[in-house]
């Protein structure tokens, strides 16, 4: 006799498949890069591994879940409730305004928003460790990778 598929299984079993499929290909995009050049790892290297590390893992998740294990915590709830909920709302919010206001304000002030929002929506209230913790996060790492690392991050319209 075959056992009937929980909807929670169900979703886990997609989800996984889903994933499966997202970072084949992701591995499959990447291999087409050059995987090294002469200073070490070339433009291909870190996506193609970390493609295939994730086709790995989704696929022992798939098998488990597909034998029956539950792979979260156990709880039967799909979706988060209650702190935990406007917790999730607020940082896909978050990330739908970076992805939003990146290329027109520009990385340090956006970044500088989002963390100091961010640590809001988490719960962190003292405003002096905010305000360090978004200067850093907006200022200095724009500073790293910008002046040190010359890695081009968008600048935006006010020039900051």
């Amino acid at each position: 006799m075959t056992q009937a598929v929980s909807p929670i299984r169900r979703a886990e079993l997609v989800t996984l498949a889903c994933l499966f499929a997202l970072f084949g290909f992701m591995a499959y995009t990447a291999y087409g890069y050059s995987l090294s050049d002469a200073l070490g790892p070339g433009p291909g290297f870190f996506p193609f591994w970390l493609g295939a590390l994730g086709l790995a893992f989704s696929a022992a998740l798939f098998v488990q879940s597909w034998r029956g294990r539950s792979i979260g915590e156990g709880s039967q709830t799909m979706l988060p409730r209650g702190a935990g909920a406007r917790r999730a709302v607020a940082l896909l919010g978050g990330l739908v305004f970076v992805a939003l206001t990146l290329q027109p304000l520009g990385f340090r002030l956006v970044m500088l928003l989002f963390t100091a929002g961010l640590l809001l929506a988490l719960g962190v209230r003292r405003p002096v460790p905010i305000a360090i913790f978004a200067l850093v996060s907006g200022f200095g790492l724009f500073h790293v990778f910008y002046y040190w690392l010359q890695v081009p991050l968008p600048t935006g319209v006010l020039g900051f």
